[in-house]
């Protein structure tokens, strides 16, 4: 019964989206094999960024509403949330090559997008500094542009290295959770094997959600358990708004309250995309939350 709803569902996006352009889908723009795409949409703030640093972003007519970096890329056409795209929002910029970082959907959506002839290419979600390197030697390549890659790899490389080394030299590691968001009073954070866990233990600190990976919510127990000297969150900003929660709810909550960190009032703040997006600036999300961790001794 799936399978039919599905196919049932994937005929109605196409006829409609097909009815809506006007234009039978055969006759989108598809991507000639060997020739290099002329135009490009970037779905997922870090491959936004790759294909920037790169220099090829003349080429892009469009991005997704994650990418807010460079400034440069907001003046680009938005085909909406990485996570609710539409057939119909990602088909209006006529690309022939869709670069997009995984987890994106809904999964009809990208089935229809997938079967429309124009290339689409999934950029995986690995957030480790090996999935930064993966990550570039596939946009360059889908580029044309595979010595440009190697370049920027090794300037990313050399970066991050800088501001690992200066790390060096500190004797305690903090003792770091990340809060996604509160509901209801309820805490979200990160657990292992997530963006949030790796940049953590990048930039020096422990992650003291060790039970589970992923994020998940917990209970108020395991945060005074957890018993954390620092709080890192995101920025609210544009459509991450949800996940700013004010200093002040921190210093009400009934768990939070009783931490190390909200008590001496360390609370650290980044931007989405630069803490957690695992993109090029990579050494920069390293060397800033380093400093904010441990200050003068960084």
């Amino acid at each position: 019964m799936t399978h039919f709803y599905r196919l049932e569902r994937r005929f109605f996006l196409q006829s409609a989206l097909a009815a809506m352009m006007a234009v039978p889908l055969a006759s989108l723009p598809a991507q000639a094999e060997g020739a290099k795409a002329q135009r490009v949409l970037a779905i997922g703030g870090a491959v936004t960024e790759i294909v920037y640093e790169l220099g090829e972003q003349d080429r892009l007519v469009g991005r997704d509403a994650t990418s807010n970096h460079p400034p440069e890329a907001a003046a680009l056409p938005n085909v909406g949330y990485i996570r609710a795209l539409s057939p119909e929002g990602v088909l209006s910029v006529k690309p022939d090559l869709i670069l997009a970082r995984e987890n994106n959907g809904p999964p009809e959506a990208v089935e229809v997008l997938k079967s429309t002839g124009v290339r689409w290419v999934d950029v995986p979600d690995d957030f480790t500094l090996k999935g930064i390197d993966e990550n570039i030697t596939i946009i360059a390549a889908e580029l044309g542009v595979p010595q440009k890659g190697e370049a920027l790899k090794k300037k990313v490389a050399v970066d991050i290295a800088k501001a690992r080394a200066r790390l060096a030299s500190i004797e305690r590691r903090h003792k770091v959770m990340f809060v996604l968001a509160l509901t209801d009073d309820k805490v979200h954070t990160a657990g292992k094997n997530t963006a949030a866990n790796n940049i953590i233990e990048l930039a020096g600190g422990d992650n003291v959600i060790t039970a589970f990976s992923g994020y998940k919510q917990i209970s108020n127990e395991a945060v005074i358990e957890a018993a954390p000297d620092i709080i890192v969150m995101m920025n609210g900003r544009g459509e991450s708004t949800d996940h700013e929660s004010p200093n002040a709810l921190l210093e009400a909550h009934p768990a939070l309250s009783a931490t190390p960190a909200v008590r001496n009032g360390n609370i650290i703040r980044m931007d989405g995309l630069l803490l957690l997006g695992f993109g090029p600036r990579t050494g920069e999300a390293i060397s800033k939350l380093a400093e904010a961790f441990y200050g003068d001794e960084y």
